[in-house]
């Protein structure tokens, strides 16, 4: 992307970008959230990261369904048209001058003195668009390490499997990884099952079987998981979710996060322990090719 475009830098000072705002094309000094909206002051949300590619959206939809169901379930009941459309996202991509980018979309419980006045309220959908920086080339080919988080998670907890705005205690996990010099942070579970990362779902391979925890573990329905369980399907791969331990974590021939953006990630080292050989594994090398691959037919770039 050359200097001209919209959301570029001239030197020091930076080009507006444009946001999409409760229905709205603004300029980012022109958005402005009400000061007693819910996400803002309780954390009542909820967000989805999206991967662009050729100025088209990864799987829109998915992530649009996945919002709604966690919408209806713990924020409030809402319809794919409370949502924006394709033409809006690609339009979004247009004005700020991206065909590569990361989008958020993220829908908050709006005003709560509205609610407080019995007003009917309106929920605040905004989404913004930013250039794809992406995850070092090198991480790819060989692996990351990664940390045991501190912290646990519960089938108690209302939020887990939801993508929620209420997401420090996952930036506080990444922010143990990384003072350990891991880019992510694995979580367990209060009965000691492997669950997720921070801001990914996990995956390891024993024995040629590549294996990942049910979603009522509770883990997040991903997106990129999804896909990479149908790749595997559609490749000969056996695949299986079910409950797993730290052992399993540990002893593991290979171990692979998925997200939309880092996509197929191997992991070679889990804080001093090697995974495997420590070197990447065939089936994580395959299961990336295998979806970019995805990604450039679902996206037009094939």
């Amino acid at each position: 992307m050359g200097n001209n475009a919209p959301g570029a830098r001239d030197g020091a000072n930076p080009v507006t970008s444009t946001v999409y705002l409760n229905g709205a094309f603004l300029s980012e000094p022109e958005a402005h959230l009400n000061v007693y909206d819910g996400g803002w002051l309780h954390g009542a949300g909820l967000f989805e990261t999206m991967h662009a590619e050729g100025g088209r959206v990864f799987r829109l939809e998915s992530h649009m369904e996945r919002l709604r169901r966690s919408a209806n379930t713990i924020l409030t009941p809402m319809e794919r048209s409370d949502l924006p459309t394709r033409a809006v996202f690609e339009e979004l991509l247009e004005r700020n001058g991206l065909k590569e980018a990361r989008l958020r979309m993220t829908v908050s419980a709006g005003s709560m003195r509205e609610a407080e006045e019995g007003d009917v309220r309106r929920l605040t959908v905004c989404a913004t668009a930013s250039p794809l920086s992406g995850y070092p080339a090198e991480l790819y080919d060989r692996g990351a390490n990664v940390a045991v988080c501190d912290f646990r998670q519960s089938t108690s907890d209302p939020l887990a499997g939801h993508k929620s705005t209420a997401y420090l205690p996952r930036l506080l996990g990444l922010r143990q990884a990384q003072q350990k010099r891991c880019m992510e942070a694995i979580w367990f579970t209060t009965r000691n099952e492997l669950a997720e990362g921070s801001i990914c779902n996990v995956f390891v391979v024993r024995g040629g079987v590549l294996k990942t925890p049910p979603l009522d573990t509770p883990v997040l329905p991903g997106i990129a998981r999804e896909l990479v369980l149908q790749i595997a399907s559609d490749c000969g791969i056996e695949r299986e979710e079910c409950s797993l331990s730290i052992d399993d974590l540990l002893d593991a021939d290979e171990v692979l996060l998925t997200n939309v953006l880092m996509q197929v990630m191997p992991v070679v080292r889990v804080e001093k322990h090697d995974v495997g050989q420590g070197r990447v594994g065939p089936i994580a090398q395959r299961l990336y090719q295998e979806y970019r691959n995805r990604v450039k037919q679902e996206c037009g770039q094939v």
